[in-house]
């Protein structure tokens, strides 16, 4: 029998969680069972009562308050351990509209995607402003070529996920699921697809960004440390880059006046001098690109072997 499970991880949602547990399809196309899972980050409100009776079918209580990138890889894992076959992952301010989740799934179910992304109609939400737009945009494009996958709306959360992803996904960054997983799919060979979606009004503020400084802050902050996560020997030799031509630049010209125009080493020290600090500290980036490379690849043997106990937890067997 196939089993989708719809994740919803809330933080003190009891106002909104009824409407979207009520928008909820109960039976869908290709699945023998659809059942819900709340993951509560440490509500201080009557979340877990009001999902308890509004009939959510799951709940995982994680008792503190762990984040939203926790929250959903909490969800992954509870939701395997329930059995699931696909894992719907979607928020609990109802932004998403339920009624497209067959649509999502669909690509699963035919075999032509490990993980589907819902692709919202961005220039066509009203409360998104002209600065928004274009910088979910240039954060789509940004992550497109990060993670070598073609993502249309790479913030968005309303995802579905087969087995074999929920199995190889993990989380290292404490803010947000939906970049990083993103880019281990494309690192992976996940197969990623988007389908188009619609969203429903604006039912209250985002939980995760106080205004739009803090948006494009947390954003870039959040791109950058993915990117020295499963890019280091890329990002630290593009940082020596600039000290390297910087330091050639200074001590070819403090070697021209010595060979060509002086013939003495002690003219224009303050170069040679210049020179060599930035060519140092250009070797010392080098250094540490390496360093991170050999650290990385110590981090992809951990995650095969935790994808390994995790096939062996949840389907008995083991790659």
């Amino acid at each position: 029998m196939r089993k989708l499970i719809i994740q919803i991880p809330c933080l003190n949602e009891e106002q909104t969680l009824p409407a979207t547990l009520a928008d909820l399809p109960r039976h869908v196309e290709g699945f023998d069972i659809v059942e819900t899972l709340i993951i509560d980050d440490g509500s201080t409100d009557r979340t877990v009562e009001v999902a308890r009776a509004s009939g959510a079918n799951h709940i995982l209580v994680l008792g503190r308050r762990c984040g939203l990138a926790r929250a959903f890889l909490a969800g992954l894992t509870e939701s395997l351990r329930l059995g699931a076959d696909v894992i719907v992952h979607t928020d609990a301010d109802n932004q998403y509209q339920a009624a497209d989740i067959p649509a999502l799934v669909r690509p699963i179910l035919e075999g032509q995607a490990d993980i589907v992304v819902g692709a919202r109609p961005i220039a066509e939400i009203s409360h998104f402003s002209p600065l928004k737009k274009f910088l979910q945009w240039l954060g789509s494009a940004v992550m497109r070529h990060i993670s070598r996958t073609d993502v249309a709306d790479a913030p968005s959360g309303f995802r579905a996920y087969n087995k074999e992803a929920a199995l190889q996904l993990n989380v290292f960054n404490p803010f947000t699921y939906t970049l990083e997983t993103l880019i281990q799919a494309g690192r992976q060979n996940l197969r990623v697809v988007n389908v188009p979606i619609h969203v429903n009004p604006k039912t209250r503020e985002s939980r995760l960004f106080k205004g739009l400084f803090n948006y494009v802050k947390k954003s870039l902050a959040t791109m950058v440390r993915i990117y020295i996560l499963y890019s280091p020997l890329e990002f630290f030799l593009l940082c020596a880059l600039p000290f390297f031509l910087g330091g050639l630049a200074f001590f070819g010209s403090w070697l021209y006046d010595f060979l060509f125009v002086t013939g003495e080493a002690t003219q224009r020290i303050p170069a040679l001098i210049a020179g060599s600090v930035l060519l140092l500290v250009s070797i010392q980036f080098a250094g540490l690109a390496v360093v991170a490379d050999l650290l990385a690849k110590n981090r992809m043997l951990s995650e095969e072997i935790r994808y390994n106990q995790r096939r062996r937890m949840f389907l008995g067997e083991g790659r």
